[in-house]
C-alpha cells in the first residue's frame, strides 16, 4: 500500500535562513511521509551563503534551494498544503494569503541566525546552532506524530 505524502510550506519573512534549514530538514527526516517547500513574505531574492555552508557540512545537497515568496504557493495551480509553519515571529504576525484547502497552521520560533554579529566563524556557529534547534524539533514532531 502506497501512502501519499503530505505538503508542508514553511513560511519566514525573508526566505534566506530558518525556512530554508526547515524545508530541507523535514524532507529528508520524514523521509517522504512529507514534502516540504519554503517561502518568504518578503524574500531577500537569494538563500544566505551560510545556509547552504550548514546544508553542505551536514551532508545535504544545495541545489535547487532559492529564495522565493508566499505568492507562488497561494494559487490554484499550487500543491495543496495540509500544513502551514512559520519559524519567525514576523511571518507569524503577518496576515497570510488564504490557503487552499485551508491548511493545519502551527508556529515554532527560532532566532534568526542572517541577524547574527561578528566573524564569519561565529555567525556560522549562529547558523549550526539554529540548525541544530530546527533539526530536534523536526525529530521531535515526527516522533510524537505532530508530522505524521
Amino acid at each position: 500500500m502506497t501512502t501519499k505524502s503530505k505538503n508542508v510550506l514553511v513560511l519566514c519573512t525573508g526566505n534566506s535562513a530558518r525556512s530554508v534549514l526547515a524545508e530541507c530538514l523535514i524532507n529528508h527526516l520524514s523521509q517522504g511521509r512529507w514534502k516540504a517547500w519554503s517561502a518568504g513574505s518578503q524574500p531577500t531574492g537569494r538563500v544566505n551563503p551560510l545556509t547552504l555552508l550548514v546544508l553542505q557540512e551536514k551532508g545535504h545537497s544545495i541545489e535547487g534551494y532559492r529564495s522565493k515568496s508566499w505568492d507562488e504557493f497561494a494559487g490554484l495551480d499550487a500543491p495543496r498544503m495540509d500544513l502551514v509553519i512559520t519559524v519567525c515571529d514576523n511571518a507569524a504576525g503577518e496576515v497570510c494569503p488564504i490557503w487552499p484547502g485551508h491548511p493545519a497552521k502551527l508556529h515554532m520560533g527560532f532566532p534568526d541566525p542572517a541577524a547574527a554579529t561578528g566573524s564569519q566563524e561565529e555567525r556560522l556557529q549562529s547558523f549550526r546552532a539554529v540548525y541544530g534547534m530546527i533539526e530536534e524539533k523536526v525529530r521531535d514532531m515526527l516522533a510524537n506524530g505532530a508530522l505524521s
